[in-house]
């Protein structure tokens, strides 16, 4: 019984190997014919880009289920056995992530593996995508640039590439801490606010499904909840500040009082900062002082919303 049983598991075992064996020489075959020549055959021209990829994310061959390890190079720029049959050249047989390609066949490269990557899932909303930016115009496939998503640049050196409107913003006296760095790394970042994959907010793709939602996340004194709240703060944080930049302080988008009395008229205690006639020393000072220390801020420090008076008094 235990001789007939041995023989069967060997017959069983030999008949495995057999077609295994087959499926080997099928699958080589296979891929003798589609044209793959595999890495290394890369090298012997582009070793420059080859030592900087194997060094990559895409070229780390310990990252369990990566597709680039599979074909190498070739995973994203397709065969290269024609290639190399016609001497080489960009472009030529070969896919070359040029401007020749379309950004559309250029992204989904890129898509075809990180289309369900956390983040990247509203790409085709966001404006990056509208305006024709590929993945390859912000990210380096080979060079193992310091950080996770291999950008060509560091931010914020990178975005102001293109939105040089922002880095003058920037450049203000009163902005938001982008271009400081405190223990060598960035305190704030582009990416700390808005998402370059793209979000439901299809105009600025911030983080957050409205501009204060946003803002609570660093300011969250701001939020209250308050007894009297001011209403332009609950209504929109750009009403009074700048987003990235403003010559005034506090990001405000004008000086005070100027940026109060937008709104509010000067009946009471209109205050004219800008005459001697109500000032300290003025003519119109006998019995009462108008000038209030040139800032409506100076009494009413709790602009942003307060439990104990309307008037938002300290």
């Amino acid at each position: 019984m235990q001789r007939r049983a041995l023989f069967f598991l060997s017959i069983l075992f030999f008949t495995l190997s057999f077609v295994f064996s087959l499926v080997l020489i099928a699958q080589s075959k296979v891929e003798g014919e589609s044209g793959f020549v595999g890495s290394e055959a890369c090298k012997d021209c582009h070793e420059g880009q080859y030592n900087k990829f194997v060094k990559s994310v895409h070229g780390k061959r310990a990252i369990p289920g990566n597709p680039a390890n599979r074909d190498g190079c070739e995973s994203c720029h397709g065969p290269g056995a024609q290639h190399i049959e016609k001497g080489g050249g960009r472009g030529v047989a070969i896919f070359a992530f040029g401007k020749k390609e379309s950004p559309t066949v250029r992204d989904s490269k890129c898509l075809a593996c990180h289309e369900d990557m956390r983040g990247v899932e509203n790409w085709n909303l966001s404006k990056h995508k509208s305006f024709l930016v590929t993945c390859d115009n912000c990210h380096s496939v080979h060079s193992a640039v310091p950080g996770k998503s291999n950008l060509k640049a560091r931010e914020p050196d990178l975005c102001f590439g293109c939105h040089r409107n922002i880095r003058a913003q920037f450049n203000k006296q009163s902005h938001h801490p982008i271009k400081e760095e405190f223990v060598g790394r960035q305190a704030l970042k582009c990416s700390s606010c808005h998402n370059p994959m793209g979000t439901f907010d299809i105009k600025a793709m911030i983080k957050a499904d409205s501009v204060n939602d946003l803002c609570y996340r660093c300011h969250a004194e701001k939020r209250g909840p308050y007894a009297f709240e001011h209403p332009p703060v609950p209504e929109n944080c750009l009403l009074c500040h700048e987003v990235h930049g403003s010559n005034h302080s506090r990001l405000l988008t004008r000086k005070v009082p100027l940026l109060c009395e937008s709104c509010h008229n000067t009946g009471g205690h209109p205050s004219r900062p800008y005459t001697n006639l109500h000032s300290f020393l003025g003519p119109a000072t006998s019995n009462k002082n108008r000038f209030f220390a040139r800032g409506c801020l100076n009494c009413h420090g709790n602009i942003h919303g307060s439990s104990l008076a309307p008037t938002f008094q300290r």
